[in-house]
């Protein structure tokens, strides 16, 4: 199974998700960015953003299949998907491999989003980037309340957003 967190920056995705990994028995985190990196290395046709190359939404699918069928269990992705194709593109790949997902989208006020991100200290440097992505993740909201859970993080701490999000997942 998997439990795919989207959400734009400062929703709280990887928080929540380290969270749940304590919730969840034989659980782990699959960050999907890792393969965007990889990709950086080897494909130089530019992109605004590595999701936009063709072979990363087949090669997360791809890859998260295989550490499922290595390991079994739940694997948790905290990924920012914001364009509904692409989502579905991925999706669609992990269904025709019989495996479920549960989508959740970790959503908080424009406000609250752009203070976390300014006060985020350790991002420091895709700090204007992230910001910029707010509008972007408002324009997806429409697609994304229809195609997962809206979970709202605001005022909440991360260990509650994970109880919500656990307690919803439905074991295949």
């Amino acid at each position: 199974m998997i439990a795919w967190l989207n959400g734009t920056f400062g929703a709280g995705k990887t928080t929540t998700a380290r969270e749940l990994t304590q919730l969840i028995p034989q659980s782990r985190i699959f960050d999907s960015e890792q393969i965007g990196y990889m990709l950086r290395h080897v494909l130089t046709e530019p992109v605004d953003d590595f999701q936009d190359w063709p072979p990363w939404r087949p090669l997360v699918t791809r890859t998260a299949v295989e550490i499922l069928n290595y390991v079994g269990g739940t694997l948790i992705i905290p990924q920012t998907v914001l364009v509904e194709r692409y989502a579905r593109e991925i999706f669609q790949g992990f269904d025709s491999e019989g495996i479920s997902v549960q989508h959740f989208v970790l959503h908080a006020s424009a406000d609250e989003l752009v203070t976390r991100i300014e006060g985020d200290q350790i991002d420091t440097m895709a700090r204007e980037w992230r910001l910029k992505h707010i509008a972007r993740y408002q324009e997806a909201l429409p697609w994304l309340r229809d195609a997962a859970t809206i979970v709202d993080t605001s005022g909440l701490p991360s260990q509650k957003v994970a109880q919500d999000i656990a307690s919803q997942l439905r074991q295949p």
